[in-house]
């Protein structure tokens, strides 16, 4: 299976066609909205199922569909451990957190945070939401189009043009179609993914006569990866792995409003709890098969190194191997229905997100500050205004955002942890904790955000200190060293990590939680709390 000569005049017409079909389905369901309601939660009848998908598509697809076979091919497959979460995130999520989230029927998460903790926190919890997600799309954007540049085989360069085009298509059917043309383009896009992954699998398969290809050893390409490990530079481990996704997935659970508006678009917990099963099983599922692509891909461009560039190799290209594949190895026309697929891992993240920003954009700030217009026609109208700014913001970001250090798993862990704990430590205040204090509470979240944050670029930190005051990285457990830039080819220096990116969310999220619970016992103890006294007493 020599390389083709790359994407084929077949292949651009079918993406073509994929982002306008997209476009046709926005508007489709924009052509009847009456309510805000409808737009941002799908009046709260929505399928479970459905909803399940788009939690997967929304919060993890681009994601795994890049980061996964680079990961397994690159470093090693320990993060399949992740799996071992999953059951123990359903149970935490659908039995502790989603009862107590369905009892209330709000289109923003964070007006849930104001009748307990106060408009401040309010505030703060949109305020967090609004710079994760705005981080986080970019990024993930960003990472797309340098995937897609692979598959296109043209020059960096023109990675602002993808990224422009990519967020052009997905503001354009969410401005229009709102939460229903989301789920139902998440839908599609799943599809595309699995597909695409699988095609890849039954090609190798092919390619060796059979499932030869499959590694019964560790490889020797793999990491070191114990199931623990007492050095905290130690990359991945099992623990860390299993503990890091469990943090993850019931913190965005609890405290994006992603997650939160698709649990407010079913009809009861019952559904909602569904709609999180579906996600863990689709989730699950494709996860394994990704893993099993990296596999694969490893060997199959372990025996064929002469179809990788000249530059490329095992160990340092692993993230680019994958989309490699898809552009010069699969059959004329297969190619476009895969790079479709990347393309909507890329909007999947692009048009929740969006439409998530502008629910919480309207309902926090606009109308909770009496600037809510007077018609709800008017109010549809500035939520598509608001979808489209937000998404201009999210394309002009993305291609500036190319600077974080590591590879897609890596760097990915390191944006999503500065804001999700926070977050969700806000909402286990306001839900879960009787006697708390609103100053409390500012002073976890400073907390668990300054952990997060130094841990997240402990590098950066041993860096600086080693340039500005000359302290010996050593002193950290860690070492300069030198790289160069995958797109600029240029040398730089930095300091690696002392603290795996795997330890920033359960050390985040103790250290907030702690830190808050003590504050307010604190505070309690200094000011208590004066009992309010009914008349006669």
């Amino acid at each position: 299976m020599p390389p083709q000569a790359g994407l084929t005049v077949i292949d651009w017409l079918i993406i073509c066609v994929y982002a306008v079909s997209t476009i046709g389905l926005g508007w489709w369901f924009g052509r009847k909205q009456e309510s805000t309601q409808e737009y941002f939660v799908g009046s709260g009848k929505m399928n479970p199922f459905l909803i399940g998908v788009s939690l997967f598509a929304t919060l993890l697809s681009t994601i795994t569909y890049l980061s996964l076979p680079g990961e397994i091919l690159g470093k090693g497959p320990v993060f399949l451990t992740r799996l071992i979460a999953l059951p123990f995130v359903f149970l935490v999520v659908g039995y502790v957190l989603i009862p107590v989230y369905m009892r209330q029927r709000v289109t923003s998460a964070y007006e849930l945070l104001e009748e307990k903790l106060g408009l401040s926190l309010r505030l703060l919890g949109a305020s967090l939401f609004l710079m994760m997600r705005l981080v986080w799309m970019t990024l993930l954007v960003y990472l797309a189009s340098k995937a897609m540049i692979v598959m296109m085989n043209v020059d960096p360069s023109w990675i602002p043009w993808i990224v422009l085009v990519t967020g052009i298509v997905s503001v354009i059917y969410t401005s229009l179609g709102g939460l229903k043309a989301v789920v139902i383009t998440d839908l599609m896009q799943s599809i595309l993914l699995f597909t695409g992954a699988l095609m890849i699998v039954v090609m190798v398969t092919i390619d060796f006569g059979g499932f030869s290809w499959f590694p019964t050893t560790w490889h020797a390409n793999w990491d070191y990866q114990p199931i623990f490990d007492f050095d905290p530079q130690t990359r991945v481990t099992m623990v860390g792995t299993i503990l890091s996704v469990f943090v993850w997935y019931v913190c965005t659970a609890g405290g994006d409003q992603v997650s939160v508006q698709r649990f407010m678009s079913t009809h009861d917990a019952k559904s909602a709890r569904k709609a999180v099963a579906t996600q863990m099983i689709v989730g699950a599922s494709v996860t394994l098969l990704l893993s099993i692509v990296g596999f694969a891909l490893l060997s199959y461009y372990e025996v064929h190194p002469d179809y990788m560039p000249a530059h490329m190799d095992l160990k340092n290209n692993a993230d680019d191997l994958f989309p490699l594949f898809i552009a010069f190895h699969l059959p004329m026309g297969v190619s476009g229905f895969v790079v479709a697929a990347m393309f909507a891992a890329a909007m999947s993240s692009i048009d929740s997100g969006v439409n998530s920003i502008t629910a919480v954009v309207m309902t926090d700030l606009l109308d909770r500050f009496g600037l809510k217009p007077k018609s709800e026609k008017q109010h549809i109208l500035i939520a598509r205004l608001l979808a489209l700014g937000i998404g201009i913001t999210i394309v002009i970001g993305s291609m500036y955002i190319g600077n974080i250090e590591g590879n897609i798993t890596k760097v990915t862990n390191k944006v999503v942890n500065l804001f999700v704990t926070p977050l969700f430590s806000l909402f286990f205040f306001a839900l879960f904790v009787k006697s708390v204090r609103p100053a409390g509470v500012w002073i976890g979240t400073i907390l668990g955000m300054a952990t997060a944050l130094l841990l997240a670029f402990s590098g950066a930190v041993v860096f600086f200190l080693h340039e500005q005051y000359g302290i010996d990285p050593a002193t950290f457990g860690t070492e300069i060293v030198t790289k160069i830039d995958p797109l600029t080819h240029e040398e730089y220096r930095l300091a690696n990590d002392p603290v795996s990116f795997q330890w920033i969310g359960p050390v985040a999220l103790l250290v907030n939680i702690a830190g808050g619970l003590i504050a307010c016992k604190i505070i309690n103890i200094i000011s208590p709390r004066k009992e309010k006294q009914t008349p006669g007493d």
